[in-house]
């Protein structure tokens, strides 16, 4: 090609990625117009009529009276809350991983392997094609919202560059199979029973099912994408990003940060601004983001980059953050039908299982959700909080199965996360993770206390200060807390242990979670974690 040539292949280039800038922004508007004029509670009457007509063939809405449904009280009525466990044994585990029919009508081309945060066990997730294309809705949403509150802020013009796990899916069957069992039923058109059942993290079927007009526009490649080991991806990862204009990026916090220190090493560079001049969003999700936010500041060193927060699951999208409101956003149009179980009450035997129809705002609820692969009024294991019915606005606050109340402290993920943040910011820390557990007293009539591992990207002026920070600010958001703190009689102060540099993800690696969807597990109240931690860091 020639040099006037390849010149007007980029000029040309340029000109589409602007035209698709401008593109992406007009549906912005219509989006969040959309969603703003929506009764968000009849859409999800509407969603969930829609996915129980259309499932009651299916072995599960056979058992459960589906053709008898006709709102959402009596699908309450005749639906129990379960649990993953209780789906897999009921229902999944005899077919596995042939799922047709057992309690979605269509495909299930692909199994999403879940971290297993709450159970501690690796869990397969059904994903249908219905799925995949609920989970690109919610995406463009996302970007909808962003490019809507802040117009003209171009992103199509550079890459997006998604931080994942491996795109490595490991074949697990045909589906083909010639065995018939009482499972399987006729699928629905145009829907076929898959040549292939795959399974591997939520992010490599993503990228695997990527359209190829968004390839020009997005990173890494497949050959990056699908290499194995972490820490040689890290490094290819920031060898071939540190050459491209990225304008996006999103992943977990504490991968993003250490994809940060790999992008310095290579480039010589202080700041990734000066590596990255064009990026303007930081898309976060899978944790919590406040610890993080000044750290990521200073990192990135421009003002001109804007975060926004995700709370998306393998079991489906569930939110994303409205920056007018700088909230999260319940998405109600995308084939999913939520349920909110006030937390004291789950386990209980006739729990209150509220929607967007009824629910209140100021409570801790358990997510449930009912979806489009399959999954009928399925305890998620999330615990959020409502700021706003209409619209639907809310915080994620934690797990279901991650406090702290060992002591009866009573103690959620959001207020250590809140606590946390606070110390970081009155001693001038900066947090790259922690993970927090109880240590029980030695002997009969001893008093036990919270012990916290820390790694810093920048240390404290002083850890009996950090810890005095702490503990202060937990009494702050937590009267139980202050109660079992006062006087020191039935709960000591917390311990602090500065964890070395890198040394969360040397015990991820060690248990085999380096990477991906895997996050470091924040609270044990067990306190059996938390001891075979410290061992680990000692």
């Amino acid at each position: 090609m020639t040099a006037l040539g390849m010149l007007q292949n980029l000029a040309s280039r340029a000109l589409v990625r602007r035209v698709v800038d401008q593109v992406i922004g007009r549906y912005a508007v219509r989006r969040a117009a959309q969603l703003d004029r929506r009764f968000a509670a009849r859409a999800q009457e509407l969603t969930l009529l829609r996915l129980v007509r259309h499932a009651r063939h299916t072995r599960f809405g056979r058992e459960h009276g589906f053709e008898r449904i006709r709102s959402v009280e009596e699908y309450q009525r005749r639906v129990p809350l379960r649990d993953y466990e209780a789906f897999w044994a009921t229902y999944w585990r005899d077919a596995f991983p042939q799922l047709q029919g057992v309690t979605w009508p269509d495909a299930i081309p692909y199994l999403a392997l879940s971290s297993g945060t709450t159970s501690g066990t690796t869990k397969y997730i059904p994903i249908s094609r219905q799925m995949l294309a609920s989970n690109r809705r919610a995406a463009l949403t996302t970007l909808a919202l962003f490019l809507n509150a802040h117009r003209g802020v171009p992103l199509f013009t550079g890459r997006l560059f998604f931080l994942g796990g491996s795109t490595t899916l490991e074949e697990l069957g045909n589906g083909n199979s010639e065995r018939e069992t009482e499972n399987r039923i006729a699928p629905h058109p145009p829907f076929r029973v898959p040549s292939l059942i795959r399974a591997g993290d939520l992010s490599g079927i993503i990228a695997v099912e990527a359209p190829a007009l968004l390839r020009p526009y997005t990173f890494p490649a497949a050959d990056v994408a699908l290499e194995r080991d972490w820490e040689t991806k890290m490094r290819r990862l920031a060898e071939q990003g540190s050459r491209l204009p990225i304008t996006m990026l999103s992943g977990v916090p504490s991968w993003l940060l250490l994809l940060f220190d790999r992008l310095k090493q290579i480039t010589g560079r202080d700041r990734i601004a000066d590596i990255w001049p064009t990026l303007r969003l930081v898309i976060h999700g899978g944790t919590k983001f406040e610890p993080y936010r000044e750290l990521f500041r200073a990192e990135i060193g421009s003002p001109d980059v804007r975060f926004l927060e995700t709370y998306p699951a393998s079991e489906g999208f569930i939110a994303t953050e409205d920056p007018r409101h700088d909230l999260l956003r319940l998405i109600p149009d995308c084939n999913l039908f939520f349920e909110f179980v006030p937390v004291e009450e789950l386990g209980s035997a006739n729990p209150r299982r509220h929607t967007l129809a009824n629910l209140e705002t100021g409570v801790q609820y358990a997510v449930v959700l009912t979806t489009c692969a399959g999954l009928w009024s399925y305890v998620l294991g999330d615990t959020v909080c409502f700021e706003s019915r209409n619209p639907p606005l809310l915080r994620f606050t934690g797990r279901t199965r991650y406090f702290l109340s060992a002591f009866g402290e009573h103690l959620i993920s959001e207020e250590i996360e809140k606590a946390v943040a606070a110390a970081a910011g009155a001693t001038g820390a900066a947090v790259v993770d922690f993970h927090v557990g109880p240590v029980f007293p030695d002997a009969p009539g001893g008093v036990g206390r919270h012990r916290y591992l820390i790694e810093f990207a920048q240390g404290p002026s002083s850890i009996a200060q950090f810890a005095r920070e702490l503990d202060a600010a937990l009494c702050r958001l937590n009267e139980d807390y202050a109660a079992h703190r006062k006087g020191d009689l039935t709960m000591l102060a917390p311990e602090v242990r500065a964890v070395r540099r890198g040394g969360f993800a040397e015990w991820m690696r060690a248990h085999g979670k380096l990477g991906g969807q895997h996050k470091v597990p924040r609270m044990d109240n067990s306190g059996r974690s938390t001891s075979e931690m410290s061992q680990f860091f000692s």
